[in-house]
């Protein structure tokens, strides 16, 4: 017998050599398994009430396999449950529960899909599309059906009187939201402004349903009146709200309108209203003064006090309302002033720029007036130095200078002696003789003209006794640094009232003492 050897590859992609025959018997059976294949849906889904299809087919490329029967079943706890069988030659037949809820939308050998109408949680679970074919036996696939409940959605608005009481802290349910019987459960949040807390609760149903329930509590107050609150359900991809606005009862609440501070003596038509912020409504409103007794002038009509003919000043005082509803009572109180005089207030329109106006002005005004301040203290400190700087206050620009051998304080080495012949400019056309220096002053007197028309007296009897002369006084003869006189004073020579310095010069003990 000859056998042919061919060369096919293994699982791991090895080539190996096999016989002709048993490869064509391998890869008959390979191809013959790979090629019939059940095709279905992974999974499906559908709310109860609603209806569902489940798609199942059948790949059978060999005309030689036959299929005689396809057959769905659900899968429950490990054991199989007929749905509905389709035969071609026998027909299509349902089993209940399914009965009158399945069909199949197109039988034949290769479809088997099916609906199922009005779907009930009981339908959730393993679905199994089963196909027999001759010779090669049966082929199957699984899939699993999904059954969602929408929730009954709804708010309960709390039947507890809500009475906002200042002196309790206990926090009472306001509403309750609730999101029944749904599959997959719901999810509850609160919209709101008001201060308050909210609690969850999950019932699981026996269907498999989850009711959630949500709880919002708070303390009544009187800021709760009128909020509203919102309950804001999510189920799935959906968003479902239900608000409802709160109702809690208060006291009266009290204020005064009329008194506008401009009540002044014959002023006609004033009067004072009582409002009353209350829940519910206040029914009574009583008029009275902090001394108990209301002005003759005065008149009560509900919540207003009217005030006949012009004012006097007899209406001023203080007024007390009090307003009282089924809560309880509460009082606000006003103090009445009279004035002889009007007066008219600054518009409201016109404050802001008048308070602008005056912020600019003070701005302004502190700005000149720190600099009047600047240049008025430069100025007073100019003529304090100027005045110190004339009088000698530490100023040795002032000093008397002795040109000659001067003192000195003690401990100081005198000036060595000065030659005794007296020099004159170079530029001067008086006739150069000898005299004591610093022997003229200038004063205005009306005879004998002196140096530059300025007129001349003598000061000292002696001029040549006088012990110094100034450096204005120097510098006014045309001496300089370089002159020297022709004559010294001796230490004893000075004036007791004198106090020589480092320089040759001295100045009085008045000045030294400073």
């Amino acid at each position: 017998m000859l056998i042919q050897w061919i060369m096919a590859p293994d699982r791991k992609g090895s080539c190996l050599w096999w016989p002709l025959t048993i490869s064509f018997i391998i890869a008959s059976v390979f191809q013959g398994a790979h090629s019939q294949i059940v095709l279905v849906n992974e999974t499906a889904s559908g709310y109860v009430g609603t209806d569902v299809v489940l798609h199942c087919s059948f790949n059978n490329p060999q005309p030689s396999v036959k299929i005689t029967q396809v057959t769905w079943q659900k899968s429950t706890n490990g054991s199989k449950q007929n749905v509905a069988i389709f035969n071609p030659a026998m027909g299509v037949s349902v089993l209940p529960p399914y009965k009158e809820r399945v069909i199949f939308q197109n039988p034949s050998i290769s479809d088997g899909t099916i609906q199922i109408s009005r779907l009930q949680l009981q339908d959730e679970g393993a679905y199994i599309c089963e196909f027999a074919t001759f010779p090669t036996g049966n082929r199957e696939n699984q899939l699993n059906l999904t059954v969602l409940a929408k929730p009954t959605n709804k708010m309960e608005e709390t039947l507890r009187l809500l009475v906002a009481n200042p002196r309790s802290k206990e926090k009472v349910v306001v509403a309750t939201c609730i999101s029944a019987n749904g599959k997959p459960p719901s999810t509850i949040t609160w919209e709101t402004k008001l201060k308050g807390e909210a609690e969850y609760q999950e019932i699981k149903n026996d269907n498999g349903t989850v009711t959630v329930i949500s709880r919002y509590r708070l303390v009544p107050t009187r800021e709760a009146h009128r909020q509203s609150l919102t309950c804001v359900i999510n189920y799935q991809t959906e968003r479902v709200t239900r608000n409802t606005t709160l109702s809690v009862q208060y006291e009266p609440q009290v204020s005064i309108e009329g008194f506008d501070g401009n009540w002044y003596v014959k002023r006609l038509e004033v009067q004072l209203i009582c409002r009353a912020d209350a829940n519910p409504p206040a029914h009574s409103y009583t008029w009275r003064t902090a001394n108990g007794t209301l002005p003759d002038s005065a008149e009560v009509k509900n919540n207003t006090l009217f005030f006949r003919g012009p004012v006097t000043y007899s209406i001023s005082g203080t007024y007390i309302c009090e307003a009282t509803n089924a809560i309880g009572s509460q009082t606000g109180q006003v103090e009445v002033n009279i004035t002889e005089f009007p007066f008219t207030p600054t518009p409201t329109g016109q404050t802001y720029g008048s308070d602008s106006s005056m912020f600019s002005a003070t701005i302004i005004g502190g700005a000149v007036g720190g600099a009047v301040l600047v240049i008025a203290v430069s100025v007073i400190l100019f003529v304090l130095l100027r005045k110190r700087h004339h009088t000698f206050k530490g100023d040795y620009n002032t000093k008397k200078h002795v040109y000659g051998n001067g003192y000195s304080k003690a401990g100081v080495a005198q000036h060595p002696p000065m030659a005794q012949s007296l020099q004159y400019p170079e530029d001067s056309d008086d006739e150069k003789k000898p005299g004591p220096v610093g022997s003229i002053s200038y004063e205005e007197e009306e005879d004998d003209e002196g140096i530059d028309g300025r007129k001349l007296s003598t000061k000292y009897d002696d001029e040549s006794k006088r012990p110094y002369f100034t450096v204005e006084e120097g510098d006014r003869c045309g001496y300089g640094e370089d002159r020297t006189l022709g004559f010294q004073y001796e230490p004893e020579d000075l004036p007791d009232s004198l106090v020589p310095q480092n320089d040759g010069s001295f100045i009085s003990k008045k000045e030294w003492y400073v």
